[in-house]
């Protein structure tokens, strides 16, 4: 078994040398000539045996791409047998598929098709039984911890709830004391310097910012992290979650921090296992290519539409054609939304801030007559395709309340943890709202939010979308025939 570093330059060169090993015994005449003649599919393949600088360049790409591609299974997680397997074939699939689309549109580069066929079919014994035999597995020895956070008095209290061997913690720019109270002079992050202990009766020492972290988490052999920041829900904890996850440690926080953060709850344990796994660069840039080519062909699709709705709203009623919000995003930060204007004008200056009846299946008065038939059809939503393409969110995820809305939804009853609807970038649809959940029913719709949140890929996504275009395909043809009634 290895770990850290020696498992991603372990796993990865692995991939390499046998990823160049298949394509060398997929080259040989007498092995294609074999799986021609035995396998009916292909049997009308023509053997085609590469030289010389032919085969040098197929080796290469072949070998880059697969590398590539497999690059998120290096991480060093403790995964079952099944799981690795499963990933691997998933991730071989995609690199046979990805080398196919290449020779398909750029004939100087395909690979010959019994060469690739041989190629993936050796790949897809060789890398899952490679990924399973060093995989990494947890260690017969006691964990060790390390606890990374910027409040005292956590600290202190995991020090003394944790039964494995912390080697120190590592905490960000901030001040430290004894008491919590009289807060000393900022240290700069990573400077070093020496601290005064957190409170308690432990001392552990102070090993650097998070700078370091990376080399700390190497050089102490860490297995397990216990957060111990005063906010849980800002960027900076994401950070560190996603070096634990690449590193292959194991994240928790104390029970009395995780009412907002998504954890494994196990009865009786005070140090819970943070149960959120940051995704996989490969996974965000399908996720934003995604996003970008949907607002894109939204955006140009209902471009016709534009002008008539902008007329429409103007005769209907006086006002401007748009209207803007402040909507919270990711970590609690907040973003302006526009959308379709369907209300009268300042419809929040008698009522304040307010969830719409409409969202509950009544009647809004504010509502105006065009904004009625805008909000059935979901027309008012096209202007948000540009704050997808433009990064403030994303096709699919919680919908972005008001802050003024967030605060009153957290202050009500069996809704403490509204939060952790931020660890994930707003969407334009969702779980939610794919099974007509809105803000009236807070507990239900952070529910099926924190199960997108626990389920988010791209297949999700996918599913996600179709169902709500359908969704939306209906209430239009269910408009247009009240309409013509």
């Amino acid at each position: 078994m290895v770990t850290g570093h020696r498992y991603r330059i372990v796993s990865g060169a692995g991939v390499a040398l046998l990823t160049v090993a298949a394509v060398l015994v997929a080259n040989t005449e007498g092995v294609q000539n074999v799986v021609v003649s035995t396998v009916p599919v292909v049997e009308r393949l023509r053997p085609a045996v590469l030289t010389g600088e032919d085969l040098l360049f197929r080796l290469v790409l072949v070998t880059g791409v697969v590398t590539a591609l497999l690059a998120p299974l290096y991480k060093p997680r403790p995964r079952r047998i099944l799981n690795t397997i499963f990933r691997a074939e998933r991730r071989v699939f995609v690199a046979g598929l990805a080398l196919a689309t290449v020779g398909y549109f750029d004939h100087s580069s395909r690979v010959p098709r019994a060469t690739l066929l041989v190629t993936f079919g050796l790949l897809a014994v060789a890398i899952p039984l490679w990924l399973v035999a060093i995989r990494h597995r947890p260690t017969d020895g006691p964990e060790r911890a390390l606890i990374i956070g910027d409040d005292p008095v956590e600290i202190s209290r995991i020090t003394s709830a944790i039964d494995a061997p912390v080697v120190g913690y590592v905490a960000p720019p901030t001040p430290y004391s004894g008491n919590g109270d009289d807060a000393g002079p900022a240290v700069a992050d990573g400077a070093g310097l020496v601290r005064e202990q957190p409170a308690g009766e432990v001392e552990i020492p102070y090993l650097g910012g998070l700078s370091r972290l990376e080399s700390i988490i190497v050089n102490k052999d860490v297995d397990t992290a216990v957060f111990a920041f005063n906010e849980t829900d800002r960027e900076e904890f994401f950070g560190v979650l996603a070096t634990c996850h690449e590193f292959g440690v194991d994240a928790k926080i104390h029970r009395e921090k995780a009412d907002t953060v998504l954890v494994a709850d196990t009865p009786g344990q005070e140090i819970l296992d943070i149960d959120v796994e940051p995704w996989d660069w490969q996974d965000r840039v399908v996720k934003r290519v995604f996003d970008i080519a949907f607002a894109g062909f939204g955006l140009l699709v209902a471009s016709p539409l534009l002008a008539v709705i902008a007329v429409a709203i103007k005769l209907d009623s006086p006002g401007p054609v748009f209207y803007s919000q402040e909507r919270t995003a990711e970590f609690g930060e907040t973003f302006t939304v526009y959308k379709f204007r369907s209300m009268v004008q300042d419809a929040e200056s008698k009522t304040g801030v307010k969830l719409s009846e409409e969202d509950a299946g009544g009647r809004d008065p504010r509502v105006t007559r065009v904004g009625r038939v805008l909000r059935k059809t979901h027309l008012d939503e096209i202007p948000q395709l540009w704050s997808i393409l433009v990064g403030d969110m994303s096709v699919v995820g919680p919908r972005p309340e008001r802050p003024e809305l967030d605060e009153d939804i957290e202050r009500e009853e069996g809704v403490t943890d509204w939060r952790r609807r931020w660890f994930v970038r707003p969407g334009l649809t969702g779980l939610a709202q794919i099974n007509d959940v809105t803000g009236h029913e807070p507990e239900q719709k952070l529910r099926y939010d924190v199960e997108y949140i626990r389920r988010q890929s791209f297949r999700v996504d996918v599913a996600i979308v179709i169902r709500q275009i359908w969704k939306v395909l209906g209430d239009v043809v269910e408009t247009v025939l009240k309409r013509g009634e």
